[in-house]
């Protein structure tokens, strides 16, 4: 198998909606964001996949190490020689990669986020540098519309986080600001024995009202010369902010239950956007 059928096959298995975006994109920059994403997907599964923790951090040290060799000439990885390639066309740099292992390491050390702030750090890292390497592959030419890649980034990773509620509390993990736990007077127990309540739903109401929020403000940063290139970045905010409509729509069951699009759902969602050019 070569890098490149390696990469191809990582993106497609995850069932990530990115892998719909990515369908609309010219050869080379596909080639590049496909990459890119099997990286993200392999140092996310280190994490994801831990038993040991101090095995899962060995492994973290391993892709960090990986990535310096990689930028040194000397990749090892099938994901890094398939990502390396694009990485000075794209301007990828090593301090991005790094960026994205050390908040796959704030998952093996954090379980919690005292406030919003708190946690909009861990979201930089694992969502909003994703973001601006993506916006860069997809074609950006204006400089404000890595502020829209980073806030964009933010309103994926929190529809994430609302979603899988359920998932990471079996994981012993709860990413909602334990400042607003407290203010909706939701006790940590619950979620980690995943009791739903009235005021379960009150938080997760709170919290999806803050990511539309930011959906409407990274749509707002975009500059108009650039939302032609954007599109795959539109066609995920299309996606996710259905999906978190979607979860609205059903009251919040996510303690239980992992709220889905189907993939025809998605493919529909993606090529509306690009069709007409926006969301």
């Amino acid at each position: 198998m070569t890098p490149a059928q390696y990469v191809e096959q990582k993106a497609a298995a995850s069932g990530s909606s990115f892998y719909y975006a990515f369908l609309f994109l010219p050869a080379p920059r596909r080639a590049a964001i496909t990459a890119f994403y099997a990286f993200c997907r392999e140092v996310d599964d280190v994490v994801d996949d831990a038993v040991d923790m101090g095995i899962a951090a060995t492994k973290l040290s391993w892709w960090s190490g990986e990535v310096s060799q990689a930028f040194a000439g000397q990749p090892s990885h099938p994901v890094m020689r398939a990502l390396m390639p694009h990485a000075q066309a794209y301007g990828i740099t090593p301090a991005h990669l790094h960026s994205i292992i050390e908040g796959c390491q704030m998952d093996l050390e954090q379980t919690r986020y005292l406030d919003y702030p708190n946690l909009q750090s861990y979201c930089h890292l694992v969502a909003g540098v994703v973001g601006e390497v993506a916006a860069a592959i997809f074609g950006q030419t204006q400089t404000q519309t890595t502020a829209y890649a980073h806030m964009l980034g933010q309103a994926l990773q929190l529809t994430n986080i609302i979603r899988d509620v359920g998932e990471d509390a079996q994981r012993g993990r709860i990413y909602l600001p334990v400042n607003e736990l407290q203010r909706f007077d939701v006790k940590a127990h619950e979620i980690l024995k995943r009791v739903p309540s009235e005021r379960f739903q009150a938080l997760m109401a709170f919290q999806a009202e803050r990511a539309h929020a930011l959906y409407d403000q990274a749509l707002a940063l975009l500059p108009l010369a650039d939302q032609r290139s954007q599109k795959p970045g539109l066609m995920m905010a299309s996606i996710y902010r259905t999906l978190l409509k979607e979860i609205q729509a059903q009251q919040f069951p996510v303690l239980n239950k992992r709220v889905r699009l189907t993939p025809v759902r998605k493919l529909w969602l993606a090529w509306k956007v690009q069709a007409l050019g926006r969301l």
